[in-house]
């Protein structure tokens, strides 16, 4: 039975600490010694080992023309797990254990299919999209050997529907540079860091807001998350500094955005900007959904709607290859203590996979 079969590898694969951070993995990880043995013959099987725990597994069969593609690292277990987190247990329906829903489910899924099935067949694992600095799947865009691919389905939980669009993420660090004083000097209105950066993020959210597109859309979600300036409110604030976030909606660009952003700054401001990672919306600025939209009525893949989170379909449509986002589970069971995924789930997960993996040969 299929469902042996999946719950077997992904008893395996959830048994495998791939906490991200720490991100302790290498090429001949345990992990991926595994997914050379269980992807069987007919596979050609690459590893990169880009350093501090970037690695990409690619297996190909034949001459597909979709590859699947699936993060295998997990976020950090957390406390307050009914059990071993690293050890699967199936009760009422459900597969509970870290990773069995963000994203080993799938990575399951798939290696049950590579042995059920003997045609053309792509998998591209990777081990850092859970934290900063990722650079597994761009690293394999710039190899060219995305080239010969036509259609990307990256793995992500969505409960068994397939996304053509999901928000942007873009993270900013600003800090702005005053001039340190009494605060009885007039000038403290203007040379004050902090009121340099209040009137910025006030100009900022405002602009943000006024994207609305209709009375329920609440425009660009921009988030200031750390704000930190000055030392004393008798001081003049000499620096200012944010740690602030947006989410663009599919098809809008980034460096548009900062670019609008930016210009919010006061008159007479000195500020730098720092983008310690920006990843595009799907589809990409400039791309639309209309092959992705296209191949799912071809393959019967229901449609869903557009996601709020982020994922790394975006670099595939950014460097022109058509992406959707396609995976078993809810991302509401995503990162959570006792993270499970439904059994039900895999099963769907297991039959349009399947549709697609035979349609492609």
């Amino acid at each position: 039975m299929s469902m042996d079969v999946i719950l077997g590898h992904l008893e395996a694969l959830v048994g495998f600490d791939t906490q991200n951070p720490p991100r302790l993995i290498r090429g001949d990880s345990e992990i991926f010694r595994y997914c050379n043995d269980q992807a069987g013959a007919g596979f050609q099987i690459r590893t990169w080992d880009h350093g501090d725990g970037h690695v990409s597994w690619f297996a190909v069969r034949g001459k597909p023309r979709v590859l699947f593609n699936v993060h295998l690292d997990t976020v950090p277990d957390g406390n307050g797990w009914s059990g071993d987190p690293h050890k699967l247990s199936v009760a009422n329906g459900r597969a509970y254990g870290r990773g069995a829903c963000d994203i080993k489910g799938a990575a399951a899924v798939l290696l049950t299919l590579a042995r059920q099935t003997d045609g053309p067949l792509a998998l591209l694992f990777t081990s850092d999209e859970e934290g900063a600095g990722g650079c597994c799947v761009a690293n394999f865009l710039d190899s060219g050997e995305a080239e010969p691919f036509e259609q990307i389905i990256v793995a992500e939980p969505t409960n068994c529907k397939a996304v053509l669009g999901h928000r942007g993420y873009l993270s900013v660090k600003t800090r702005f540079h005053g001039a340190s004083g009494h605060s009885s000097e007039a000038r403290a209105l203007q040379e004050n860091a902090n009121h340099q950066m209040a009137g910025w993020a006030a100009a900022a959210l405002q602009l943000a807001s006024e994207r609305k597109q209709a009375s329920g859309d609440p425009g660009t979600c921009m988030n200031i998350g750390v704000v930190e300036g000055g030392s004393k409110s008798n001081v003049i604030a000499g620096h200012s500094f944010v740690h602030w976030s947006a989410r663009l909606r599919p098809g809008e660009s980034n460096e548009e955005f900062l670019q609008t952003i930016q210009r919010c700054v006061l008159p007479g401001s000195n500020v730098d900007w720092e983008v310690p990672f920006q990843g595009e919306p799907l589809p990409a600025a400039g791309k639309d959904n209309l092959v992705s939209r296209r191949f799912c009525e071809a393959q019967g893949l229901p449609v869903g709607e557009p996601v709020d989170f982020w994922t790394e379909a975006s670099l595939f449509s950014a460097a022109g290859i058509p992406a959707i986002v396609l995976g078993p589970g809810d991302i509401g069971q995503a990162h959570i203590t006792d993270e499970w995924v439904a059994l039900e789930q895999l099963e769907t997960a297991h039959k349009l996979y399947q549709r697609v993996v035979t349609n492609d040969g």
